[in-house]
């Protein structure tokens, strides 16, 4: 019976997304591309990220009111966030122009493939997850005989075992500032389990998604302008755009895309002498495993480097390993920083690391959910103090996601009713996503002047273009930078969306862009057809 009910679900939520995409099928617009050209996208700053444009006629209409971009925190005017910058705004409107202007164009749909958000794409959530959260929401239910037909029993202990650990037994209310203790106990042993080493609940802050704890991090460690951050290039803009917010400097070390993206330690000591000739003060590595958006995975002798740079350094070590779950190719698999550290004999007091884990990525997708953690070692009981104390400025992060980090951290196991179904899910997802990976690899590679190093995981493919001198040209008179006049001229001849590689820094005269492998596996022909008729076409329009 339960299984029978979640198909109907599916099946009732399957129509309704085909009604919707019939819907937008059914319309197209005009023309996009010529009434933007005005527009820069070399950095986007963060007040121009809505998703309607501003009438400036309208500026002279707030002269009178106290808030100006003169008068506003310069630190939010320079801050800059590509991945929702100004390609996806055109987007959004091409897609409302698609509903209101049918019959006005060669394609009948916005293919978003410019973040990582898989269920907006069709990725169906894990039915075990989302089971124990409705338990947990409505415990009401638990006890009425029905249930035991609609719910697995596993979820239906797991929801019991969770809902006595809240605070008043409600998901409403407030949990301690680090999340629910029972819930770190749980995320803790699954990081033990995962690591071979102990975890301590009490190093576990819960947090809405990875990205807060990032910018409590930031928050904690940077002082003034004159405190960097080494940071990735290519680059998540979170970072980039947290070191501004906080008021410090980006130190940036380039990875070597020759080399499938590698990081290389002299790199990183010739980034940390030149920052130190300025008067920066160092404090900390971010490292991107697996690597956003550039899709590498580090080998565990790369760790070990970068370990003993930061001891040697005295360096906090920021280990983004959001993607732990997304390894694609059977020569790489995935090693917790803390694993490595602990593998080589540092412990609590010889290195401080923090590693951040998000459920919005992995096989699960649950990105509006916002759970996530980092887990903080090597930090004296002052200083988390003042890490607790941030953490309670905000109260606590929500309670669904805190649900869901624990049972990220602690799926069902071999003998729980749940657990063919949820492995047979899992397995279907990661399958999927390394099959796209390497089918829009192939296409990317096939197409002239582009290269793409394969991706080893996450969710995204970084290919390299080599535009003709006349696209550059044109770039510049468009002032825009090269690669967002290709994505621009990308989204307005196909309705596919892609972020400029410039949003993300790369090396100065190289052009490269971000595309997911997230949309659903049936989609992935249209957009291999689309670019590829695209791509010709731009070559053939600036051919030298």
């Amino acid at each position: 019976m339960r299984r029978f009910v979640a198909d109907v679900s599916r099946n009732l939520t399957t129509q309704r997304r085909r009604n919707s995409a019939t819907c937008v099928l059914q319309h197209s617009t005009c023309s996009l591309f010529s009434s933007s050209q005005s527009q820069s996208s070399v950095v986007i700053p963060v007040r121009f990220l809505n998703t309607t444009s501003v009438d400036p006629s309208m500026a002279s209409d707030y002269s009178g009111t106290p808030v100006t971009l003169d008068t506003i925190n310069p630190k939010v005017l320079n801050c800059e966030y590509a991945v929702r910058g100004e390609i996806v705004t055109l987007a959004q409107n091409l897609q409302q122009e698609l509903k209101e202007n049918p019959g006005s164009r060669t394609f009948d749909e916005i293919l978003y493939c410019n973040i990582g958000n898989p269920q907006s794409l069709g990725q169906q959530p894990i039915t075990f997850f989302r089971e124990v959260l409705a338990l947990c929401d409505h415990p009401a239910i638990l006890d009425r005989a029905e249930t035991q037909g609609l719910f697995s029993a596993d979820s239906i202990e797991r929801a019991f075992q969770i809902f006595d650990q809240i605070p008043g037994r409600a998901t409403g209310a407030y949990s301690h500032s680090q999340g629910i203790k029972g819930l770190r106990d749980t995320i803790a042993s699954g990081i033990e389990a995962r690591d071979g080493y102990p975890a301590d609940p009490n190093d576990i802050f819960l947090t809405d998604g990875a990205s807060p704890a990032v910018h409590m991090m930031m928050q904690l460690l940077i002082r003034s302008e004159k405190d960097g951050i080494l940071c990735p290039i290519p680059q998540y803009p979170l970072y980039s755009a947290s070191i501004t917010l906080h008021g410090g400097t980006l130190v940036p070390y380039y990875l070597d895309e020759a080399t499938g993206w590698g990081l290389e330690i002299s790199e990183l000591k010739n980034q940390l002498e030149a920052a130190k000739s300025k008067g920066i003060s160092v404090r900390a590595l971010v490292v991107i495993n697996p690597g956003n958006p550039t899709g590498q995975v580090l080998s565990e002798s790369n760790q070990q480097e970068i370990v003993d740079f930061c001891k040697k350094e005295k360096l906090v070590l920021l280990a983004d390993e959001v993607y732990q779950e997304n390894i694609y190719v059977p020569d790489k698999q995935f090693h917790s920083f803390k694993k490595v550290s602990r593998t080589m004999g540092y412990g609590e007091k010889d290195i401080s690391l923090v590693s951040f884990q998000s459920v919005s990525k992995g096989y699960y997708g649950e990105c509006g959910k916002r759970g996530g953690y980092m887990e903080i070692t090597g930090f004296s009981p002052e200083v988390r103090e003042q890490i607790y104390k941030m953490a309670s400025v905000n109260l606590c992060s929500n309670i669904s996601g805190q649900i869901l980090a624990s049972l990220v951290m602690s799926p069902p196991k071999v003998g729980d009713e749940s657990y063919e179904s949820y492995f047979a899910e899992k397995d279907a997802i990661l399958s999927s996503l390394a099959r796209r990976a390497k089918t829009l690899e192939a296409a990317l590679n096939s197409l002239e002047g582009v290269t793409c190093n394969r991706a080893e995981g996450a969710m995204y493919l970084f290919p390299r273009i080599e535009l003709p001198k006349k696209a550059i040209e044109a770039a510049k008179a468009a002032n825009t930078a090269p690669d967002a006049f290709y994505a621009r001229r990308l989204l307005d001849a196909t309705g596919i969306v892609v972020v400029p590689g410039s949003g993300f820094r790369q090396v100065p005269g190289t052009w490269h862009f971000r595309c997911t492998i997230l949309p659903q596996e049936d989609r992935i022909p249209a957009i291999v057809t689309r670019l590829t008729e695209f791509h010709k076409g731009f070559m053939d329009e600036f051919r030298d």
